[in-house]
């Protein structure tokens, strides 16, 4: 008698509301890692710094300069530590995502993709503050940074966080099956990428068999992509960044797969017997 009659709208008002609703999800992840959101965008600065002068002082300390590209060797540095840092940190963000387990999930507009793209988009945003903030100090202060070709660097960029979304989603996906065991492989990949990306060598430096031990990477291809954007004195002839494409178009379309049927056999009372 009381019933509630349903309301026809739009497609327009249907994708307003799901973008409004990615919107808070993303606030909400911002806000969950520190109380404070100042204080907590001031701590992803500081800790991509730290990563830069480590990676800068440990190529100084080993004589890695040499085989730099001719040009700014910060600049150098920081594109390979911008994109990985940007790779590793998506991953975590999609792989800690709220899940079909989740209370979240209980509320009517709320399902896994939009808590997906959220915590991807907080990621990006946190990640992207960072970097944009150490590179206007470092060109403010010290010394101006030119980009030959700035729309391709930032297509590698996007490509570096688009790969880690993909790869974060098949960790996701398999996760309510074996937390603890997803959270260990996580860690382990995240911490292998730091020599695996190749974000401290050069692919055309390299010798064929000492390639190959990175070519199946993602990462590697999207930093040495970007280092040919980056630099007018460097052309990448041995990565492409159609692989980087397919690979996480795969890991994307696994990952909403192996997902899917999570969802459809995922029960609340797996996480109270842990």
């Amino acid at each position: 008698m009381f019933r509630h009659k349903p309301v026809a709208r739009s497609w327009l008002s249907l994708a307003f509301e799901t973008l409004e609703l990615i919107y808070h999800v993303a606030v909400r992840n911002l806000r969950k890692s520190h109380n404070n959101a100042v204080l907590g965008l001031v701590m992803s600065i500081v800790q991509s710094l730290i990563m830069l002068l480590v990676m800068f002082f440990m190529m100084q300390l080993f004589g890695m300069r040499r085989i730099a590209v001719r040009g700014d060797f910060m600049l150098y540095v920081m594109s390979g530590v911008f994109m990985f840092m940007t790779h590793i940190k998506a991953i975590r963000a999609v792989s800690a995502a709220d899940g079909p387990t989740s209370t979240m999930m209980m509320h009517a507009p709320m399902n896994p993709i939009i808590s997906i793209m959220g915590a991807a988009l907080s990621s990006l945003y946190q990640q992207t503050l960072s970097a944009g903030v150490i590179l206007f100090v470092y060109h403010a202060a010290w010394n101006p940074v030119t980009i030959d070709e700035p729309v391709g660097m930032l297509g590698m960029y996007l490509l570096s966080w688009f790969t880690g979304i993909g790869i974060g989603m098949v960790f996701l996906s398999a996760k309510p099956w074996q937390p603890e065991l997803v959270g260990i492989l996580v860690l382990l990949y995240t911490r292998a990428n730091m020599i695996a990306s190749g974000k401290m060598v050069l692919a055309n430096n390299l010798a064929p068999k000492r390639r190959d031990l990175f070519d199946w990477n993602p990462l590697f291809h999207t930093i040495d992509q970007a280092r040919g954007f980056v630099f007018l004195n460097y052309t990448p002839r041995y990565t492409d960044y159609h692989y980087a494409i397919k690979y996480a178009l795969i890991c994307i379309l696994i990952g909403l797969m192996a997902e899917f049927f999570t969802r459809q056999h995922a029960s609340a009372s797996w996480g109270k017997r842990r």
